[in-house]
């Protein structure tokens, strides 16, 4: 987020008459400082899942990194580190080896809230604020990278509210060049109040030195529902698509609206069962990929939907249960369909990319 500051000469007599204003927060504290101060709250995980696909290697060994948010041993890492383990195992910064259970789990986020199973009360890491993260921030990372437990690493934040197309979630992501390595996943990303900004979550193999971390923020708010129903719940419509241009219309050589264009309907989904069309024809225009021939949402409840971001924003202000009205533009011409929301399920595509 960006902020602008405005500055005015003023009379002196003014200045000295008004309520001084909080500065902003600024921190500079020393590398060295900032993994004294977190580290103990980091640890090393060892889940060990059970692969029954590969009969010759039946067991398999995930290593990754997480950290405590409550001295009673509650603790974040992501999904994909966990999800399915036969038995996880933490290793502190102390040394000592707890068993660890899974409280909560979201395949979306790819976060999973942890208990370990401490015996007394542990050093806590202090949650930040990733709404103010601006590109160029320093951050580091600590984590335990191919295995080498409590590695410290450090870099800058190369872009923010990044929306990567292969995931499930449309939640933006913070960008670092800090190096994130296999086994740093669901460790922290620090700024330099020795705050977490975000958890670190999957790099990319097309290019180097280009990391991403779910924003602290998300996870602050994934996790009441993870401590309370061990899941996030999240209304479901069961349709993918993107937005439609209008303008496409000459060049289509047919009748367009503006609109969420529907390109995929998911099996068994609300938007199935209420017999809303997906697309069948790929076309490529002006660069961008198209699966045409689908039903295009043009409102929601009465509420005009012109983008796919529209649409977005409107699901997530419904609830499991609710009936809902769906405007769609098809064949030339409006109707409604009506349909029941349902609870979103896991979805084969979760955590495959990760």
């Amino acid at each position: 987020m960006r902020s602008t500051l405005w500055l005015a000469f003023v009379p002196l007599i003014i200045l000295a008459a008004a309520p001084a204003s909080a500065a902003p927060t600024t921190c500079d504290e020393p590398l060295s400082t900032i993994y004294t101060k977190t580290a103990p709250a980091v640890f090393s995980i060892q889940a060990t899942k059970i692969n029954k696909a590969r009969p010759d290697r039946r067991f398999e060994t995930i290593v990754g990194s997480g950290f405590l948010i409550e001295s009673d041993g509650q603790a974040l890492t992501n999904a994909h580190v966990v999800d399915g383990a036969a038995s996880i195992v933490a290793t502190l910064n102390s040394g000592d080896k707890v068993s660890t259970r899974v409280l909560g789990l979201d395949t979306v986020l790819d976060l999973a809230l942890l208990k370990l199973h401490v015996s007394t009360p542990q050093p806590v890491v202090r949650l930040g604020d990733s709404a103010g993260v601006r590109v160029g921030d320093d951050v580091v990372t600590i984590g335990n990278p191919i295995g080498l437990e409590q590695t410290m690493t450090r870099g800058i934040v190369s872009a923010v509210n990044r929306v990567l197309p292969y995931l499930s979630a449309d939640e933006p992501m913070l960008q670092t060049d800090a190096p994130i390595n296999p086994g740093n996943s669901g460790g922290p990303l620090l700024d330099r109040c020795s705050t977490v900004i975000g958890i670190n979550t999957l790099t990319t193999e097309d290019a180097r030195n280009i990391g991403f971390a779910i924003p602290i923020n998300v996870a602050k708010t994934a996790l009441r529902s993870l401590r309370e129903a061990g899941r996030v719940v999240r209304p479901w419509l069961g349709i993918q698509g993107r937005t439609m241009d209008p303008g496409l219309s000459a060049v289509l050589k047919m009748s367009v609206t503006a609109g969420f264009l529907v390109e995929v309907v998911e099996d068994g989904s609300p938007a199935e069962r209420a017999g809303l069309r997906g697309g069948n024809l790929s076309m490529s225009i002006q660069g961008e990929e198209y699966l045409l021939g689908g039903d295009i949402v043009t409102a929601l409840n009465g509420a005009p939907v012109r983008t796919a971001q529209d649409l977005n924003t409107r699901v997530k202000t419904l609830r499991p249960g609710q009936r809902v009205k769906l405007t769609i533009f098809r064949d030339g011409s409006t109707r409604d369909v009506s349909l029941a929301v349902t609870e979103r399920p896991r979805l084969p595509y979760d955590l495959t990319d990760q």
